[in-house]
């Protein structure tokens, strides 16, 4: 199902709407998220085929993942919120960071990553998926968030999505 979501930086100089299918949210406890927060974990938004709007300039860092690949972490210059993700090499899916959403509304995570280095005081969902590290695939996570929101694998970008993650 389509969503048109709407956000902005910190200090408000990028604003942004994006019209898409939401095909996840989890919080990931890996090191490097929790640097990059300046908290416990990260948190991602991954949108389907998405139509993006900015307002507001948008600079870009390139970091290698632990799997190896390249990916596009777009920031505002001015006050350093990332806003999104995306895998070089793939157009058809975004990572959105959630906290830049006006309206996160009732939207809880589908599970959680990178769970062994999750600070200790941090409690989970048990009935949230949970993985040590990367999962081997995303599947399980977007079959949860379809689960929890009552959508269907083409309604959440699920075919499309799974590698994208990989």
């Amino acid at each position: 199902m389509l969503r048109t979501l709407q956000g902005q930086c910190q200090c408000g100089s990028v604003q942004y709407k994006v019209t898409d299918t939401v095909a996840t949210l989890f919080a990931c406890h890996c090191i490097e998220c929790q640097h990059k927060s300046g908290s416990a974990f990260g948190m991602a938004m991954g949108v389907h085929d998405p139509q993006v709007e900015t307002h507001g300039v948008l600079a870009e860092w390139i970091r290698t993942t632990p799997p190896g690949k390249q990916m596009a972490c777009r920031f505002c210059p001015v006050c350093g919120t990332r806003i999104f993700h995306q895998m070089l090499g793939q157009s058809t899916y975004i990572s959105i960071k959630p906290g830049t959403l006006d309206d996160i509304g009732s939207s809880r995570p589908a599970g959680h990553i990178w769970t062994r280095s999750k600070q200790a005081w941090v409690v989970l969902e048990t009935d949230a998926a949970q993985y040590p590290e990367n999962p081997p695939g995303f599947d399980a996570l977007f079959a949860a968030w379809a689960e929890i929101h009552g959508a269907n694998n083409h309604d959440t970008g699920h075919v499309a999505a799974t590698s994208a993650w990989n």
